[in-house]
């Protein structure tokens, strides 16, 4: 088959190289040059696709930055991101952008799915009028229109696109079937569901089950500080029943498109529909607000040690929202070292997958240097191949949100 991919970030690129290495030809589109340009060179900007795995596939990925490119393909999947508006509302411009690219090029009897987390209805009542007045076809009748919602998780290699479960819901018995066997091609296993919508929701509901759970730990973990009770010693304890208990750990905050998103997407729809869904704005707002505890902790840490975080010389390690990966993405640390640089502390950081944040005026600086002057390191992202126990050694105070330090003790060592 021939198959175009619309938008070659942290989901579309690992899917267009899948779909290349089950021997399609992939049409790899994107409004932003540079990483056509990347692609045409065989330069890889994502983590999770090595150059090494590019360089094969040379001949069946078309990177290409013009819309009429898309025309014979006999699928289209749009991957583009679906991120909030400054008021927490979702913001679809990049899917209708997308929407009005693939319109122009639409042609009888394609397939186009939509991969982008977004709120139930949004691919039949949002793309799919959009598809029908550019192309003047019909969906689930002259072209097959389908949701099937992204699963990647950026950095992890037990569970891929290919091993990952598929979701797939279309418009029409037609628009499944063909989405079926479009990801039958890449995937171990297939689902079928009766709608896209209720695909939609499927998505959001993986994401924002995560979301309460983590806003749980959270608020536990404030909890526990306040009465002296370490939080990682009751999680582990109740970690041990072997039934009814899933173990989710706290740290600075959540990041990433999905967690930190996906609740409003899902209040957003239940306000259209007179719901009020208390239990998950408020998850999404104590998830939100655990970077400012954590500039607390860090005050209350540099106060026992009689200074102040105006003047204080800062340390971040990690800047992006997970380890090993560099997407800041929504990342915790950013807010976290916006907020110390607001109160006057001299804020360095530390990521070798984040080499500058312009945002800040930072780069990152090597770690060892830095730690050996500075009056307090923030361990906020835990990124493989640090040596924890060195860090503690050699500076004067450590704060750690992630428990990277388990079994150090050490009097300069304080824990969320």
């Amino acid at each position: 088959m021939r198959i175009g991919v619309i938008g070659l970030g942290y989901v579309g690129l690992p899917l267009a190289v899948a779909f290349a290495e089950a021997g399609h030809d992939v049409v790899c589109f994107d409004v932003d040059a540079a990483k056509v340009s990347a692609l045409s060179e065989g330069r890889s900007y994502v983590e999770d696709v090595g150059a090494e795995v590019l360089g094969p596939l040379g001949d069946r990925l078309h990177p290409t930055t013009d819309p009429a490119d898309l025309g014979a393909c006999e699928a289209l999947v749009i991957c583009v991101p679906t991120p909030l508006t400054n008021e927490r509302e979702p913001d679809l411009t990049y899917l209708e952008a997308a929407a009005e690219t693939v319109a122009a090029e639409l042609s009888r009897d394609q397939l186009v799915v939509l991969e982008s987390t977004t709120y139930p209805g949004t691919t039949r009542e949002r793309l799919g009028p959009i598809l029908e007045r550019g192309s003047g076809l019909v969906a689930g009748a002259d072209f097959h229109l389908a949701f099937s919602p992204e699963r990647i998780d950026p950095g992890r290699t037990d569970f891929t696109v290919k091993t990952t479960p598929k979701l797939v819901g279309g418009v029409s018995a037609a628009s499944t079937e063909r989405a079926e066997r479009l990801y039958g091609e890449i995937c171990d296993q297939v689902i079928v569901l009766s709608s896209p919508e209720a695909a939609e929701l499927a998505k959001l509901l993986e994401n924002v089950f995560r979301s309460v759970n983590i806003a749980f730990v959270n608020e536990l973990a404030q909890l526990c500080d306040r009465l002296g009770i370490d939080v990682w010693e009751v999680i582990d304890a109740a970690a041990t029943k072997p039934f009814g208990f899933m173990r989710f750990d706290p740290g600075p905050g959540m990041g990433g498109h999905c967690l930190p998103i996906d609740p409003f997407y899902l209040a957003f729809k239940a306000r259209e529909h007179d719901f009020e869904p208390a239990f998950i704005e408020l998850a999404g707002k104590v998830n939100q607000a655990q970077p400012a505890y954590c500039v607390e902790r860090i005050e209350r840490a540099l106060a026992a040690d009689g200074k102040k975080v105006a003047g204080s010389r800062i340390l971040v390690l990690g800047a992006s929202y997970k380890g090993g990966v560099g997407d800041v993405r929504e990342s915790p640390a950013l807010k976290i070292i916006g907020r110390l640089q607001d109160m006057g502390a001299e804020v360095t950081y530390s990521d070798p997958f984040v080499p500058e944040l312009p945002g800040h005026g930072l780069a990152s600086v090597d770690l060892d240097p830095a730690l050996a002057t500075t009056d307090l390191a923030a361990i906020v992202t835990a990124h493989p191949g640090v040596d924890y126990a060195n860090v503690v050694a050699t500076a004067a105070h450590v704060i750690d949100f992630r428990n990277v330090t388990r079994g150090i003790e050490a009097e300069n060592l304080t824990r969320l």
